[in-house]
Formats: C-alpha cells, structure tokens, sequence
C-alpha cells in the first residue's frame, strides 16, 4: 500500500521489523514534495521511531490476527490468559503485558493481537469498574475547591477521585488515561 493510506493505530513491517502507527502528520517542505512525518512504536521490543514517507511510497501493511482472551491470574512477573474458543492457555511475561496487571483482577475479557501466531499487542478494555479500598474521608462543607483526592483501588493502582467518593464503592476508571470516569451504580 502507499503511504498516503495508512491509518493511526495500522501495523507494517518495515526493514524486518513490526510496527504500528502512532501519529503522522503531512507535511510540505520547503523544496521537493510533501512528505508524512511518521512516528512508529516497535512492536518487539517498545521503542519509538520517527521516520520520514513520501505519499507515493510504498509499505507493507501487516496483518494482525486478533482474539479473544479471558485474563486470569499474575504470578510474580508472569500473567496468564486464556483464549475462550480454544481454552488454550498462554503466559506472558510483564514487558509483553504491558499496563494491563494495573486494572485486571481476574476473568476479565481483553483482546490479544497475535503475529505469526506471537502475541504482540494486549487490548485493554477501554473502562474498567474497580472498588476503591482506601481514601480520605467526606468531609461535608468543604466544596468551596473542588479539589479531587487520591483513591487506592483494589488492584494497588492510585487515582484522583472527587471529594465525595468513599471507602467501598466501585468507580469507573479509564485505563488509557487512568482516570476516574463515574461512580459505578450496584
């Protein structure tokens, strides 16, 4: 495919290596044609790349095989999902993972994008509903800032809630962003 059709979040090989698309941005130099400034993610190993494309090269668009896991348990650095056609069992270790262990407490679905029957790329799920196990107390009246406080959640993770969230209750939390979304109604 030429270069003018790729996408934010495509994968291509380029010089043996897989990548997906971070950002690109079209941009007319001074002197010769318009190029796009392109920053990749490395797949294998995590690094970031920029490189230069011109619109009429080409790339290899590489085709990533995605299913469906269910996440069910860490042990030390060691994460374990299995695939829910098969049931087959796969353990990868915290570099591979990636951020997922900060939001999953267990048989929670995700998607694994896989490489030559490889995985390469862990699909959080967008939102996750955590309980929060530890934060200050409501103090009523004192709304005068509306300061946010932090959150432990059951899963070790810390975020900034709002004032009025207390010890026990589930919130919504963004796992792109890690941030406090909603609180989450039984």
């Amino acid at each position: 495919m030429k270069a003018s059709d790729m996408k934010k979040g495509m994968s291509i090989t380029m010089d043996g290596e897989l990548y997906i698309i971070l950002d690109y941005q079209h941009v007319k130099l001074g002197k010769g044609g318009a190029v796009y400034q392109t920053k990749l993610k490395n797949l294998t190993d995590g690094g970031t790349r920029e490189v230069r494309l011109r619109a009429e090269e080409d790339i290899e668009q590489a085709y990533l095989d995605k299913r469906k896991y269910e996440y069910l348990y860490s042990t030390g650095t060691e994460h374990v999902l299995m695939d829910t056609e098969t049931f087959e069992q796969i353990s990868l270790d915290d570099d591979q993972f990636g951020d997922g262990t900060k939001y999953l407490k267990g048989n929670e679905e995700l998607q694994v994008c896989m490489y030559q029957n490889k995985p390469v790329l862990i699909d959080l799920p967008n939102t996750v509903d955590l309980e929060v196990t530890d934060t200050a107390p409501y103090i009523k009246g004192a709304t005068a800032t509306n300061q946010n406080k932090p959150a432990t959640l059951e899963t070790g993770i810390s975020v900034m809630v709002p004032p009025f969230v207390k010890n026990g209750e589930k919130i919504r939390v963004d796992t792109r962003t890690n941030e406090y979304v909603t609180r989450v109604k039984e």
